[in-house]
C-alpha cells in the first residue's frame, strides 16, 4: 500500500495556492503569489520561511547557495513560477532544493495559466 507523505498538509497547501489563484488569477509576477501565498499561510497557521538559503557543499566546502522561494514548516518546498510552460529545468531546481534540504516533499507551482499547474515530487534520498 503507497502512503502518500504530508498528505493533509499537502492538500491544506495546494487548496490555499488555488484559493490565490483564483483570487487573482494569471499574469502577474512570482512575488505577487508569493506575498498572497504568505498571507494565506499566516491566517491558516503555518510557519513558514521565505527565500530560504541552503548551502551547496563540495567535497568538504561552501562552493555557492540555493535559495528555495517558500519552505512550510519544514516539511515542504514551494517553488513559484508564473511562466507559459513549466520545463525539466525547473523540475530539476526543485528536486535539487529537495536533497540540498532533506525537506520530504515539493511543489512547483504555475501560476501563470487559466487554472493552477502544480507537480509534486518526493524526496526519495531523504527518506
Amino acid at each position: 500500500m503507497n502512503t502518500i507523505i504530508q498528505k493533509e498538509f499537502s492538500d491544506l497547501v495546494v487548496d490555499l495556492a488555488f484559493t490565490v489563484h483564483k483570487a487573482l488569477g494569471p499574469g502577474l509576477l512570482e512575488s505577487a503569489y508569493e506575498e498572497a501565498l504568505c498571507w494565506e499561510f499566516r491566517h491558516a497557521g503555518i510557519p513558514f520561511t521565505r527565500q530560504h538559503v541552503y548551502p551547496l557543499i563540495y567535497k568538504g566546502d561552501y562552493i555557492s547557495s540555493y535559495i528555495a522561494d517558500l519552505v512550510l514548516d519544514n516539511k515542504v518546498i514551494l517553488e513559484i513560477k508564473s511562466v507559459k510552460k513549466l520545463n525539466e529545468l525547473m523540475q530539476a531546481q526543485l528536486i535539487n532544493y529537495l536533497k540540498l534540504s532533506k525537506i520530504p516533499v515539493g511543489y512547483l507551482l504555475n501560476f501563470n495559466a487559466v487554472r493552477l499547474e502544480f507537480q509534486r515530487f518526493v524526496n526519495s534520498s531523504g527518506l
